[in-house]
């Protein structure tokens, strides 16, 4: 069949059978499009087949300052199948405000398979970081799990220490580590962004 775009940071599974994405990036008809003529029911018999989901839950919008259109990985990650973390922002005057707020009731009615209601954690978000008057997407959600560590973005900001406790508290197994990010956000993303999956052998 026809080769699909859709880049690793565009989605996030539970491994359960449960996947997230935003509308933003990969249903927007004008900007991004990296499917065309692909909607909803393509996407998810995709995942279907290609990845065993058998729920994708559909997000509104990404973070501002995201040049990717709203990659998942910078707003809302499982951290277990049945629990997410989801960014929050306070200030009704940030451009995330209502996006994020949106997301959230979104996910406050998903019932997963089995029947189990999705818990969403709040995720604190850093203050608006720019670069030369671009909105950089400065977010704790771009953490990385990487074997028995946790590497989180921080950002020199006050609720750095928020976020890795409250990510700690999420990740008891794991070692939590902050990874100073505010240079490394200047292109347009952090820990999640630049890393790759390194599948396991066969055999």
């Amino acid at each position: 069949g026809a080769r699909v775009v859709l880049e690793g940071g565009a989605t996030d599974a539970n491994g359960a059978g449960a996947l997230r994405a935003t509308e933003e990036c990969l249903l927007d008809p004008a900007v991004q499009v990296r499917n065309p003529g692909f909607d909803r029911r393509d996407y998810e018999d995709l995942f279907a087949s290609y990845l065993g989901v058998d729920q994708t839950i559909w997000l509104g919008r990404g973070i501002a300052g995201d040049d990717t259109h709203g990659h998942v990985d910078d707003l809302c990650r499982f951290v277990s199948p049945d629990t997410v973390v989801l960014c929050r922002e306070d200030d009704p005057g940030d451009a995330n405000y209502a996006a994020l707020r949106e997301n959230r009731e979104r996910l406050e009615d998903v019932v997963l398979k089995g029947g189990a209601k999705l818990s969403v954690i709040d995720l604190p978000m850093p203050r608006a970081l720019y670069f030369d008057g671009l909105r950089l997407p400065a977010s704790y959600a771009n953490f990385l799990i990487a074997g028995r560590v946790v590497l989180a973005p921080t950002f020199n900001d006050p609720a750095d220490r928020v976020a890795l406790g409250v990510l700690a508290e999420l990740f008891p197994e794991r070692e939590v580590v902050g990874v100073s990010c505010v240079d490394l956000v200047w292109g347009l993303g952090a820990l999640h962004c630049l890393s790759h999956e390194q599948p396991r052998a066969r055999g």
